[in-house]
């Protein structure tokens, strides 16, 4: 099979030759450039394999037009340390603009689409987008995002409606520069962080708005990250995969397929696969095939690979699926 038809096989719930799979990082030397991105973006995938390329820009790129600023300080998982977000009061709210997607950091991730489009022109790619209220919490804080929230609700609909606009077109772009499909990011769907009827009120419309002006992606995967994620909640999604941190929050992956029709990308912990034995590693992607009978999987990690993550065992996980 190829690559291509091994993914949309594994979506339908098809036979497949074996799962296909898939790990993802940040490249936090390279990803301030197109250029550089784009070229470790390739890079990565050609040496391990992947069955489809996931590519992820610098972490909160999506504010930076909006005048976020961040910085480097050094961590696993490669993100950038926030050092000045742009709403600091309610009025701030109203006062988003619209952005040209076309230009500025957003352009950017664009450029790199497309340069990594003409390195692989056969391949799956997907961009990442970030939900809507995602990008708010970016933008005040994570405590100033739950007071707007609960205090300052129609203003904070006033931004996310801006926001939403902005993504819709983004996510319509990234497809235009070369991305066959979408990875769609909600970091806020946990009952860690906000209750079920707050989700439904200030996630949930917004979101649906994205996903719906990406319809015409081939791909569409939703990642809920974080503890106590809301699964339930997004089963309904108009999305063809859910994955989420499946080794350390509920539910596990057989749970997940009694309560979900769908493809399910997961198996892999980020810590194990970072610490342990490439026999460790291996042998979550058996159990995660055992858990689903190898149907509707897409073997991955709960989410990004940490960047110290060994060479030995990002190949574990590649001969695993093929053992």
């Amino acid at each position: 099979m190829t690559k291509r038809d091994r993914l949309h096989a594994a979506i339908r719930g098809d036979a497949v030759d074996r799962p296909p799979v898939a790990l993802w990082r940040h490249f936090p030397q390279e990803d301030g450039k197109a250029e550089t991105l784009a070229a470790a973006h390739v890079r990565f995938y050609k040496t391990y394999d992947w069955d489809f390329l996931k590519v992820t820009p610098a972490s909160g790129y999506y504010g930076d037009d909006w005048g976020l600023h961040a910085g480097y300080r050094q961590n696993r998982e490669g993100t950038r340390h926030y050092t000045d977000r742009p709403i600091k009061k309610p009025t701030d709210w109203a006062a988003l603009k619209s952005l040209d997607v076309t230009a500025g950091v957003y352009g950017r991730e664009l450029h790199a689409l497309h340069l990594i489009r003409q390195e692989l022109p056969e391949e799956v790619l997907l961009s990442t987008i970030f939900s809507p209220l995602t990008i708010a919490r970016t933008l005040c804080g994570d405590q100033a995002l739950l007071r707007y929230l609960r205090e300052e609700a129609e203003t904070l609909h006033q931004g996310l409606a801006t926001i939403t606009e902005v993504t819709q077109r983004f996510a319509v772009e990234t497809l235009t520069a070369g991305a066959d499909g979408v990875f769609f990011a909600t970091q806020c769907a946990t009952a860690d962080y906000v209750t079920e009827e707050e989700y439904e009120e200030f996630g949930r419309p917004y979101d649906l708005q994205v996903l719906d002006a990406a319809a015409l992606a081939e791909v569409r995967i939703l990642h809920l990250h974080g503890q106590r994620v809301m699964f339930d909640l997004m089963t309904d999604y108009p999305v063809d995969v859910i994955q989420w941190h499946d080794r350390e929050t509920p539910p596990t992956l057989a749970e997940a397929r009694a309560r979900y029709s769908g493809c399910l990308a997961g198996g892999l912990d980020q810590e194990t696969l970072a610490g342990g034995a490439p026999q460790a590693v291996a042998a979550q992607v058996r159990d995660a095939i055992a858990q689903t009978n190898g149907e509707r999987l897409i073997i991955a990690a709960g989410c990004v690979t940490f960047v110290d993550t060994p060479e030995a065992n990002l190949r574990a996980v590649r001969a695993a699926v093929s053992a």
